[in-house]
């Protein structure tokens, strides 16, 4: 048996403890699945774990590549995460990944799957043996064009696909280009395709087609907290990294960038490290203090307002993650039977870690090593109830949802699901905005039967007439 521990969940929930915590009590080690971790010399601003909390457990996949390295792509974080694996077990040792970047640790859970629509990664048409796949910019340029132009493309070839995304997810909407230039055809046929490959394999009542998708028998564990809780402990979280050395850090990479402008050389703020949070929301505050532009009264409002930013990029963040894991890791168990595997263990509050997250995780482990039942997941908990509940009776009423995104031409806004539209269309916002589109067209109206009826007069009472028109048009304001 070669078993294999996950642990997800949004960032402060305190993933990276009980991965300690797992390995500590089962001979384990540690990979880290998050991909602004793998980067050395930021290990505040990329939150890992400090040394001293690590329990001297082993710590693989952190802090190994450089600044000016872009992330890695999902195939090479799947080759070297799966090579790691094969060694800890050749050890005799559990593996436990663990990480917020959620379509790294997907693309290893599950065989052979596109890890949820929009991902990175396609193991089709052009993939390479080693999981690296070769520049498709390079083969279509169109790939590299503005988001906006690339969704046009989409638009041509996957009408189905471009209407799931909304038009800032850029990754997304490239990704599906990407999918239908390598192989010819729709990414959204290539995902059905794959979903009803799954569901005829289950269909046959083969006990083992769900675990036959999954690469090793798993044990996810999904550390949640609720979401007052988890707000609060973020911003006080940011607030300790502030004192910890946050700016220092924000402040090397600033000097770094500006270092490598004067040699000349570009640095590419869109991708890897530089869209870390914490670096990106200081930015403003380390080129005023640069420029000195500002005086020192000025400069601190400044950096309250580029810290205030961290903490809200943090929240924005931390419900993303959530997101994935409700919307694409469960459904991607559900689809091969497999939704038992994933258990939420409330961490909301601090105190009960041991009741509410030590023994119970421990407990479940036991059972996966040693191959005995589990507990239904809804039952660890009031938490885990309610949401796990909540996604089954999704699942049951609607089993063929697919997720579609609304884009409202009035307003110029697009909404990501039907909830939100339907708020939308019950808006004050929306409906002022028929109103005034009503109110214009009358007025277009008026104007052009008045212009018919007044067309003939003699130029000499033009100004009488515009007086008129103008007395008139007042009714409609």
């Amino acid at each position: 048996m070669e078993p294999l521990i996950a642990v997800v969940g949004a960032t402060g929930t305190g993933k990276s403890k009980l991965a300690v915590d797992l390995a500590s009590r089962f001979n384990g080690e540690i990979i880290n699945g998050d991909a602004m971790q793998m980067y050395r010399g930021l290990p505040i601003i990329t939150n890992q774990i400090p040394m001293d909390e690590r329990n001297g457990i082993p710590h693989h996949l952190i802090s190994c590549i450089e600044l000016e390295e872009e992330p890695w792509r999902i195939g090479l974080f799947k080759s070297e995460c799966l090579r790691i694996i094969r060694e800890i077990h050749s050890r005799g040792k559990l593996p436990i990944l663990v990480g917020g970047t959620h379509y790294y640790t997907q693309a290893v859970l599950f065989k052979d799957q596109l890890v949820g629509e929009g991902s990175d990664e396609f193991q089709g048409a052009g993939a390479r043996s080693d999981g690296e796949t070769e520049d498709s910019s390079d083969k279509w340029p169109i790939l590299d064009a503005p988001t906006d132009v690339v969704l046009q493309k989409l638009r041509e070839v996957d009408p189905v696909m471009a209407g799931r995304w909304h038009p800032n997810e850029a990754r997304k909407i490239r990704r599906s280009l990407e999918i239908y230039f390598q192989t010819g055809r729709p990414a959204s046929e290539v995902y059905a395709e794959q979903k009803r490959l799954k569901q005829e394999a289950l269909a046959n009542d083969d006990p083992t087609a769900g675990e036959g998708h999954l690469r090793f028998p798993t044990m996810i564990f999904w550390v949640h907290s609720e979401k007052e809780t988890l707000t609060s402990r973020l911003g006080t979280r940011v607030d300790a990294m502030i004192e910890q050395g946050l700016m220092s850090e924000a402040q090397r990479m600033s000097d770094y960038i500006r270092e490598k402008m004067a040699q000349g050389a570009s640095v590419n703020l869109t991708r890897g490290v530089w869209i870390a949070i914490g670096f990106k929301e200081l930015a403003p505050y380390f080129e005023a203090l640069h420029n000195g532009s500002l005086n020192s009264e000025a400069l601190e409002t400044l950096k309250k307002s580029c810290i205030e930013s961290i903490k809200i990029a943090t929240r924005q963040y931390s419900v993303s993650q959530v997101k994935w894991i409700r919307n694409k890791l469960w459904s991607a168990l559900a689809e091969i039977g497999m939704a038992h595997r994933l258990y939420l263990l409330d961490s909301t509050n601090a105190e009960d870690w041991v009741k509410c997250i030590t023994q119970p995780s421990e407990f479940l482990t036991q059972a996966l090593l040693k191959g005995k039942p589990t507990p239904d997941p809804k039952s660890l908990s009031e938490l885990a109830k309610s949401i796990l509940g909540a996604k089954e009776d999704q699942s049951q009423n609607d089993p063929d949802f697919v997720a579609k995104c609304f884009a409202c031409n009035v307003c110029r806004k697009t909404m990501v699901n039907e909830e939100q539209w339907n708020v939308h269309l019950n808006g004050h916002s929306h409906k002022r905005a028929l109103k005034a589109i009503a109110k214009r067209a009358e007025r277009e109206e008026f104007l052009r039967k008045r212009g018919e009826r007044t067309g003939k007069a003699s130029h000499g009472n033009g100004s009488a007439l515009l007086d008129e028109q103008d007395s008139l048009l007042d009714l409609f304001e």
